[in-house]
């Protein structure tokens, strides 16, 4: 009796340590897309609803990188994973030029509620031709090759190559925003016209172009975030609205604004929804809202409120 409870311990605990490995996985994939959302709010300080279809956006480009699903009239792509990361991040980053330099740009001195409805219909309307070019059923890929293995860390314990790359990749882009914003010309312009728009107007800063540039880079960091997780989750067009609502629980509990608020609030969501279930069933998806409506009490900036950009 005694070796058998040793036993199912020790299957708990290699599940769990599984579960942890998934969620830090997961946790990454949200990052990149908490990320590009708290980076044009923090400058910008537009709330950009449409920021999950930017996401879904970026995995069906890097679908149809790898041939997976085809475009009507083009047909499928087929020339691999690698290239459909770089395609994934560019298709959402002109996607959302589009979406600032049109619509939002014109909206920028109106009520948040406009804004936030504007990108709303963004959603509908942007979840609907992309169900209606590539169908509504679920796609999933292998990872590359190169990455297809696992990576030992303990006796008993490894994380698969690819789940690990998604992780580092979190770091570096959490990396590059700092070293951007903190050593380059452009990034001390952003961080200027984050803090007074109209002084750095003027003090000869072109805003709108500014603005349009970082809601590129905003877009495009979604759009990779939804490269990076076509090979560990199914895609469908109902992607970008299962996102979005994590993004937005990850920087109120970060901090609207907060690089650093976003790359912990999204590792603690990510955790907490690969592990929740193991303590209780069901929980998983409960215990991120549970969190955000205690800083939202506790704490209503965020962890790590203010705006770094």
């Amino acid at each position: 009796m005694v070796s058998q409870g040793l036993v199912l311990a020790q299957v708990s605990l290699d599940l769990f340590l599984a579960q942890l490995v998934t969620g830090l996985a997961i946790g990454a994939g949200l990052f990149l897309i908490a990320v590009g959302l708290s980076l044009i709010f923090g400058v910008l300080d537009v709330l950009n609803f449409a920021h999950g279809v930017l996401f879904m956006i970026g995995a069906y480009a890097a679908l149809w990188s790898v041939g997976a699903v085809s475009v009507p009239v083009f047909g499928t792509l087929g020339i691999g994973f690698w290239p459909g990361l770089l395609i994934g991040a560019v298709a959402a980053g002109l996607m959302g030029v589009f979406i600032e330099a049109v619509f939002i740009r014109r909206v920028y001195d109106r009520e948040p509620l406009d804004q936030l409805l504007l990108t709303f219909a963004f959603v509908l309307m942007l979840t609907d031709v992309v169900r209606t070019t590539f169908g509504s059923g679920s796609n999933v890929v292998s990872p590359p090759g190169l990455l297809s293995g696992d990576i030992q860390l303990l006796t008993g314990l490894s994380i698969p190559s690819y789940r690990a790359f998604v992780i580092l990749m979190s770091f570096v882009v959490l990396g590059a925003i700092f070293l951007v914003l903190r050593t380059t010309n452009i990034g001390r312009l952003v961080r200027a016209t984050s803090s007074d728009r109209d002084m750095a107007a003027l003090m000869g800063v072109n805003v709108p172009r500014l603005y349009t540039l970082v809601f590129f880079v905003g877009a495009a960091l979604a759009g990779l975030g939804g490269a990076l997780i076509v090979p560990i989750q199914s895609v469908t067009p109902a992607l970008g609205n299962q996102v979005i609502i994590n993004a937005f629980v990850i920087a109120v509990i970060g901090g609207l604004g907060s690089f650093t608020g976003a790359f912990v609030g999204a590792y603690l969501v990510g955790v907490s929804v690969a592990v929740g279930s193991l303590i209780v069933a069901g929980a998983g998806q409960l215990i991120p809202f549970v969190a955000m409506i205690v800083v939202l009490l506790v704490k209503p900036e965020g962890l790590f409120g203010g705006a770094e950009a």
